[in-house]
C-alpha cells in the first residue's frame, strides 16, 4: 500500500499592506500653543466628607456636591470661562 503525504496547512492570513510613512506634523502645522487652562489656573477636586467641591489656584471655590463628576465639571467650566 502506498500512501501520500498529508497536504501541508493552509493558513488564509490577510495579505501585507506596505508601510507608509508621514510626514512630520511639525512641516504641515503652524506653530501654536496647545490648548489649555489661562495662565494661573490650575482647578482640582477636594473631597469633604460626603462632599465634593472644585478648587482653583486663582482664588475661586465651586459649590459643595455629593457627584464628583459634577464638582468636576464645575471645575472644568470654570477653566473654560473667559
Amino acid at each position: 500500500m502506498h500512501e501520500d503525504s498529508p497536504a501541508a496547512a493552509r493558513t488564509t492570513a490577510a495579505p501585507r499592506t506596505p508601510v507608509r510613512t508621514a510626514e512630520p506634523l511639525s512641516e504641515s502645522l503652524p506653530d501654536a500653543p496647545p490648548p489649555g487652562p489661562p495662565a494661573g489656573h490650575s482647578a482640582t477636586t477636594i473631597e469633604r466628607g460626603s462632599f465634593c467641591l472644585a478648587r482653583c489656584s486663582c482664588g475661586w471655590s465651586g459649590p459643595a456636591r455629593r457627584s464628583r463628576d459634577r464638582a468636576r465639571t464645575d471645575a472644568a467650566e470654570h477653566l473654560a470661562a473667559p
